[in-house]
């Protein structure tokens, strides 16, 4: 499905808003992702876009057909972490499963390597999140290690994955879009 990795607008808080307000969304990120998520929340997290440094971290807005249906960031660490950064997301729920996200965090990558000079980019997704993990998985990330009772959610604990690329991995590979391709081509392993 096409999509665009855009600045953050002002106006997409109504948008924002309405798919952010899912049970299902918030069960996946941390706490500082309210549920439930009103405008007035998308407002003060769009400001929070607008308002940070460029210099120390990019957020962007997912836009399908010009309506904006979830987000993607990166923050960039200090001192002995300054060439590492952390990787962020969400999607609406009507846009799970779409190829979207792989795609976005590849993007997004891509462009960060480049322009930060970054050596490594990390993600740390809930372990039950299977979603977000093949997610990245697909971007060309690699797990590096399980991190027990790492997260409190919920009044419960969970544990979590480390998952990271470096600069040197190379362009990341979709094996599932491989397979599609050949496929189609009449190719099969």
């Amino acid at each position: 499905m096409e999509f665009e990795l855009r600045p953050w607008r002002m106006e997409d808080a109504e948008t924002i808003a309405r798919y952010a307000n899912n049970p299902k969304v918030a069960a996946n990120l941390r706490d500082a992702f309210p549920h439930p998520y009103t405008q007035r929340d998308a407002a003060a997290f769009i400001q929070s876009c607008l308002d940070a440094d460029p210099a120390r971290c990019c957020f962007r807005a997912i836009a399908v057909n010009g309506e904006t249906v979830g987000s993607i960031s990166l923050s960039i660490g200090e001192d002995i972490s300054s060439k590492s950064a952390e990787l962020g997301y969400w999607l609406a729920e009507p846009y799970w499963g779409q190829g979207i996200m792989p795609e976005a965090v590849r993007q997004i990558c891509g462009f960060a390597f480049q322009t930060y000079g970054l050596a490594r980019i990390f993600a740390v997704p809930f372990a039950y999140n299977l979603a977000s993990r093949r997610v990245l998985e697909k971007a060309g990330f690699q797990q590096e290690g399980l991190m027990r009772n790492s997260v409190y959610k919920r009044g419960m604990l969970y544990d979590s994955y480390l998952y990271a690329r470096t600069s040197q991995d190379g362009p990341a590979h979709d094996p599932d879009q491989t397979d599609r391709e050949e496929h189609a081509s009449g190719r099969l392993k």
